[in-house]
């Protein structure tokens, strides 16, 4: 019985599970829910923020990466041509590739954008009536389009990984 198999197995998949289940969580109801509640929807996310989980959900991200990383150098023997130029070795290879795209995106653009709306939208809220209240409350606007936007993108690309991943050993 190979017990790092196992481990790394275990960590992958599990912290897979609640990563891609977070996203598509976030996309399908989180989302929807905070753009229907406006401004009132600005406590539950310092809440999120408070909870860490802008920090939270990279670390089980990369940790599900950096395991999948290790099980994809063992399965190939060392990442050898002859394993990686079957099906599944690229199956696998383009799994994790999208889930590496997904992980960038999450972290530099969707996390990127929700943070610096975070931070902006209390400021803008508190300025006064004007032309520079207005324009950054329209810079908030624009980076929570851009964050649901990534978001968006990450979901399908994660779903695209997962796809991958199941079916990768029966090809």
């Amino acid at each position: 019985m190979d017990m790092l198999m196992i481990a790394l197995r275990v960590i992958h998949i599990v912290l897979g599970v609640f990563w891609v289940g977070t996203i598509f969580f976030v996309v399908s109801y989180l989302l929807p829910s905070l753009q229907a509640l406006g401004p009132q929807g600005a406590p539950l996310m310092q809440q999120l923020l408070q909870r860490r989980y802008f920090t939270a959900l990279p670390v089980i991200a990369l940790l599900t990466i950096v395991a999948g990383i290790a099980l994809y150098w063992r399965d190939s023997a060392g990442l050898t041509g002859e394993w990686m130029g079957t099906r599944a070795g690229m199956a696998f290879g383009t799994g994790g590739v999208l889930s590496l795209v997904a992980f960038v995106i999450g972290v530099f653009v969707m996390r990127s954008s929700t943070l610096k709306a975070l931070a902006l939208g209390p400021k803008a809220q508190q300025m006064a009536e004007g032309a520079e209240r207005e324009a950054a409350m329209k810079e908030v606007q624009a980076l929570r389009q851009r964050a649901a936007t990534s978001a968006r993108l990450v979901a399908t690309l994660l779903a695209l990984t997962v796809i991958a991943m199941a079916v990768a050993r029966y090809l």
